[in-house]
């Protein structure tokens, strides 16, 4: 029998229903999901030996949580997929406004109900995607907001002194009775907001304008916030962080591959883009590699953390640029490029918090100069580096190409070129295609190219080349000549030689 087509508070009990609580119904659905093998965490990815653990041994024990991490840690996610481990449906007395319980009843508004139709009690079925609420801790939250507050207008109109319940304009809080609230960036609470959470914690009580309510609330509360010593904005009072039964530290993936992973499950690509680019793993790893050198760079406080939405946003990014030039072009299809992920630029300003010596630098600086530090980290994955070539080398394969460019040769890779001049451009430098088999032999075609212009890229993090930034591409020159021969227009900001800027 389908349980949801009993309507009366009498054949609920003749279909012998039970109730349970919020943290009992989490804790026997999540038991059973483990012993099905069900995973009611879906899609949080680089958390199932740290993270997830955590939260299943806190959710057997029934606890209140408080997920702890930088932002971009997937805090807020993992609180609204605890959903998944409710009971797809809940019954509560109709006409009450805190889902009351047709057996247990908190509100007077329900009980008086009861007491008048008895069996006859009209009962609704909330579904648990009903039963989940939020709020973004902010300064200007209240006690109203969250608690409650006197409404006198209702209290004028049916001559009831403030004392009574029935006046009481309940709060986010009470009316999440059974269900999961979850509180964002709990240190940006006020202090004394959060002293109001106390015996709500603890004893189920609410104060409102000095008036001492009982009312014994079901919920499942999870908190999140960054590391308190990692804010300047609040923190935690401490008699409230102790009636918080887990603490739960979350963490940035610790791997580009599940980076990667996460990006490309989160990057939201039109079904245009998805058919018109083709993507490849080393511009995938590149994007990664910017952020795992975020969270290491000087210029960035590490204390406020590098989201992985940055990743994200910057793949999005990597695409539409070459998107556009395929729509310049009129072409069918691309390739991604390594020049492309100077379009990821506007992604990383906005996502990074820069300490005194970054600031100094500026945002735009410091994300050329991240993305120069993920290529140098990522060249040696694909040829060796020009110092080891040194030590166990006694020719130099990078040597036909850099004395080419020392006879005045430069080239120009635009953001913009077509498909056929990009191929044209990088087969003019003698040798670079001739590094690319010897070291990638079953490389494709595509992946040549791609391989090409990676090298030019690498060749000059390692100060063997020179690149200057163009108002759309970059140009390769060689290094020693092009410091004898620069003008003194090319001195400015846009079109200096400076080779902090690219590592």
């Amino acid at each position: 029998m389908d349980i949801t087509t009993v309507k009366t508070l009498g054949e609920l009990k003749r279909n012998s229903y039970k109730s349970r609580s919020v943290k009992d119904e989490l804790r026997e659905n999540l038991i059973s999901a483990l012993h099905e093998g069900m995973n009611p965490f879906e899609g949080i990815l680089g958390y199932e030996d740290t993270v997830i653990p955590d939260m299943q041994t806190a959710i057997l024990s029934r606890h209140n949580i408080i997920l702890l991490g930088l932002r971009g840690q997937a805090k807020t996610r993992i609180a609204r997929l605890m959903i998944n481990l409710l009971d797809e449906y809940i019954p509560v007395v109709e006409g009450s406004e805190l889902n009351d319980d047709p057996f247990n009843p908190i509100s007077k508004t329900a009980s008086d109900i009861i007491s008048i139709d008895k069996d006859n009690t009209k009962i609704k079925w909330l579904h648990r995607s009903e039963r989940y609420a939020e709020k973004l801790a902010t300064p200007d939250v209240s006690v109203a907001d969250l608690i409650g507050d006197v409404d006198p207008i209702k209290a004028a109109s049916l001559k009831l002194p403030y004392s009574d319940e029935r006046v009481i304009h309940f709060g986010l809080i009470p009316r999440s009775h059974r269900s999961i609230f979850v509180i964002n960036e709990l240190p940006d609470l006020q202090a004394r907001i959060q002293v109001a959470l106390f015996n709500i914690l603890q004893e189920s009580d609410i104060q409102i304008r000095g008036f001492k309510v009982r009312l014994p609330l079901d919920i499942q509360f999870v908190f999140t916030a960054n590391p308190e010593d990692y804010t300047n904005r609040g923190s935690i009072v401490t008699p409230l962080k102790d009636r918080i039964d887990s603490q739960i530290l979350t963490h940035y993936p610790r791997t580009t591959a599940i980076s990667r992973q996460i990006t490309k499950q989160e990057a939201l690509l039109t079904e245009a883009q998805k058919q018109g680019i083709n993507s490849n793993e080393m511009l995938e790893n590149l994007v990664e590699q910017i952020a795992f050198e975020a969270r290491q760079s000087e210029y960035i406080d590490n204390k406020s953390g590098v989201s992985a939405r940055l990743t994200i946003s910057a793949y999005e990014n990597l695409v539409s640029t070459a998107e556009r030039r395929l729509i310049i072009n009129n072409e069918k299809n691309t390739n991604l490029r390594i020049s492309d992920i100077y379009g990821v630029i506007p992604s990383i300003t906005g996502k990074i918090e820069l300490v005194y010596e970054g600031e100094q630098e500026g945002p735009a600086k410091v994300a050329h100069i991240l993305i120069g530090k993920a290529i140098k980290t990522l060249f040696e994955n694909y040829f060796p580096t020009p110092d080891k070539v040194k030590k166990t080398q006694d020719v130099n394969p990078y040597q036909t190409i850099t004395n080419w460019f020392a006879k005045g040769n430069h080239i120009d890779i635009l953001t913009t070129i077509s498909n056929n001049d990009y191929e044209k451009t990088l087969h003019s430098v003698p040798g670079l295609i001739d590094i690319v088999k010897r070291y990638h032999p079953k490389a494709s075609p595509d992946e040549q190219l791609l391989l090409m212009e990676f090298l030019l890229h690498g060749l000059s993090e390692y100060s063997l080349l020179s690149k200057f930034r163009l108002e759309y591409g970059v140009q390769f020159k060689d290094m020693l000549s092009s410091m004898f021969t620069m003008s003194s227009d090319e001195d400015d900001d846009d079109n200096e030689i400076d080779q902090d800027y690219y590592k």
